[in-house]
């Protein structure tokens, strides 16, 4: 297709290609009411030094999920060329508007970046940042750590993740890399609907992708951002891009098999039955949700589909029919 062909618009402040450490912007002109020729200005880093594989590095995909940003912009001060073997890319928020925002989804097109890929260089403004990573960042990487959290509207237990492949030797790398950041828990994951997803783009690509969910309700704790700051240096010396010794922690691995969804079919207040890291039972009540149109009626009731324990729940107090309310996970011994 012709937009298939056009470059990008987005214009680079950094040199990929250079030795050391750079700080700089992606730019996107952005025409708007206060600026006729206005940009956005996306922050990067680049760290380099030599021959050596490339690790990019993301947080804010969502713009209301903080601890990629704290861990990343923290790193992008501290990191030092001469303790680095190939070459890192730091991208502390994607989609900088909605980070900008405190929002999941742009403010400027309503956009989810996660849903947007592979993007369109001559599309909204998030479909121009997809693009870009698509067609300029994606291909360097050899590694790509991508840090999410619950946002506003849900609240996980601290884990990484990857996804289960066809190509099992690329599936391998990808849990041996979860192993490495050493989360309290590690997750086989399951996605709800992964079209158009950056987790999508690069593992099509081949890459070893490696996720997060640390914690949520649209804020950041100080043991989550520990576990952010300890889990991308631990990835980095994995793969061998830093130097140093890997931090262990003890770390539980959990699958999300068929039926660890759970959804509210009606509007109304949400009663948690159960907490974070609590066992359920098949057919367990983990949640109510009371109607408050009036008085005198009964809440429906969540049933857990399968036997485990609630890795994920829905963080605000009213939630809308359709809305995910209730994630159950497996142990793997």
């Amino acid at each position: 297709m012709a937009h298939e062909t056009r470059p990008s618009p987005i214009a680079p402040s950094v040199d990929f290609d250079r030795d050391g450490i750079q700080h700089g912007h992606l730019r996107l002109p952005h025409s708007r009411d206060d600026s006729a020729w206005g940009s956005v200005m996306i922050p990067i880093c680049v760290v380099k030094n030599g021959a050596g594989p490339t690790a990019l590095l993301t947080g804010a995909n969502h713009g209301d999920e903080y601890e990629g940003p704290l861990a990343l912009f923290d790193l992008a001060r501290r990191l030092d060329p001469k303790d680095v073997s190939g070459t890192v890319i730091i991208v502390p928020a994607m989609n900088y508007p909605a980070f900008r925002a405190g929002t999941r989804t742009s403010p400027i097109d309503k956009g989810n970046l996660n849903r947007a890929f592979p993007g369109r260089p001559d599309g909204t403004v998030t479909q121009k940042i997809a693009d870009y990573f698509q067609r300029e960042l994606l291909p360097r990487a050899d590694l790509v750590l991508d840090f999410h959290s619950g946002g506003r509207t849900l609240d996980f237990l601290p884990w990484c993740a990857a996804h289960v492949l066809s190509d099992k030797t690329q599936e391998k790398a990808s849990f041996d890399a979860v192993e490495a950041f050493a989360a309290p828990w590690s997750v086989k994951m399951l996605e709800i609907d992964t079209v158009g997803m950056y987790d999508t783009a690069a593992e099509e690509m081949g890459k070893i992708f490696v996720t997060t969910e640390l914690g949520g309700g649209g804020t950041s704790t100080a043991a989550s951002v520990r576990i952010a700051r300890r889990g991308v240096a631990n990835v980095l010396r994995h793969a061998g891009i830093l130097a140093g010794e890997i931090e262990k922690a003890e770390t539980t691995w959990l699958d999300m098999p068929d039926g660890c969804f759970c959804f509210a079919e009606a509007d109304g207040l949400i009663e948690t039955m159960v907490d974070l890291g609590e066992p359920v039972e098949a057919g367990q009540v983990v949640a109510r949700i009371h109607p408050v149109g009036g008085t005198g009626f009964a809440p429906q009731e969540i049933r857990s589909g399968l036997s485990g324990l609630l890795a994920a729940r829905h963080f605000p107090g009213l939630v809308q029919a359709g809305d995910c309310v209730s994630v159950m996970a497996v142990r793997l011994d």
